[in-house]
């Protein structure tokens, strides 16, 4: 039985980031603190919307709202930016009820002054439309978020009576700078690493997109880490197994996953 090296439980460990480039280092920087070997390989790029029109109109007419949905920290950052160019003071937001779809989104809105009324149990969409259900029937929503995502909370509000407008500030894309050190990378057999994470539905198929068909042996010995149940379903339904899936949907429970799957290997 090997014994855990408790200090630095992930050393001798190779895992790839996948997170976008701006946001990638504090998760790096957290595994690295473990031990881990990192490589970081963007697998999604943030870009601004085609136009801002209907943010911007959102903002303007931002009074007439009773609940602010943003179901990211990219989505609280493209909001203040905004409000900063229409010259739109914050202050403006305070007499709204705002729902935070995690705690990192939380901290982003509380970093700009807000109080956030209502941060689900899980931090997923379908926890979101649980939480609020009872609290929005007649009420008018606006719900800020990237371009592609999936219809659960805004479907689900509107049964519940709401009138909800859903506005777009940011988009997601593959980043085809990564495609080519991504092959590389997992053809390469010393190399190539133990575990993969996974922060988002978006992040597993622009993987899948990037990887492209490859040999099985490109992913011998390579270990899917997921953020929560909705990256494990997409990863799944992209034929990639998931070996570990955080019990806490944030980036704290994705560490720890990783954590207690190198101790439990460890200890074999």
């Amino acid at each position: 039985m090997r014994k855990p090296n408790e200090k630095y439980p992930l050393a001798g460990t190779r895992i790839l980031v996948g997170r976008a480039r701006h946001q990638a280092g504090s998760l790096s920087a957290s595994l690295r603190s473990l031990g881990a070997s990192i490589v970081e390989i963007p697998f999604i790029e943030i870009r601004k919307p085609q136009s801002y029109q209907p943010l911007d109109d959102a903002l303007k007419n931002i009074k007439a709202y009773d609940w602010l949905i943003l179901t990211s920290a990219n989505g609280v950052e493209a909001t203040w930016e905004r409000l900063r160019k229409l010259r739109i003071a914050p202050r403006s937001l305070k007499k709204l009820q705002i729902a935070a779809i995690g705690p990192a989104t939380k901290k982003a809105i509380v970093k700009h002054g807000l109080k956030v009324k209502m941060v689900p149990e899980e931090y997923v969409a379908e926890s979101v439309v649980k939480g609020l259900r009872d609290k929005i029937n007649g009420k008018r929503v606006v719900l800020i978020r990237a371009k592609v995502a999936r219809d659960v909370i805004p479907e689900e509000l509107r049964a519940a009576g709401a009138h909800v407008d859903v506005v777009e500030a940011y988009e997601t894309v593959v980043p085809e700078k990564s495609r080519a050190r991504l092959r590389a990378l997992m053809k390469n057999a010393t190399r190539r690493p133990h575990v993969v994470t996974f922060t988002s539905s978006s992040t597993a198929k622009n993987f899948a997109e990037l990887l492209g068909k490859v040999a099985p042996s490109s992913l011998r010995g390579v270990q899917f880490a997921s953020i929560g149940p909705v990256t494990s379903a997409t990863l799944r339904e992209l034929g990639m197994p998931v070996a570990l899936e955080a019990r806490e949907f944030t980036m704290g429970g994705l560490i720890r996953a990783i954590v207690l799957a190198r101790y439990a290997e460890a200890l074999v």
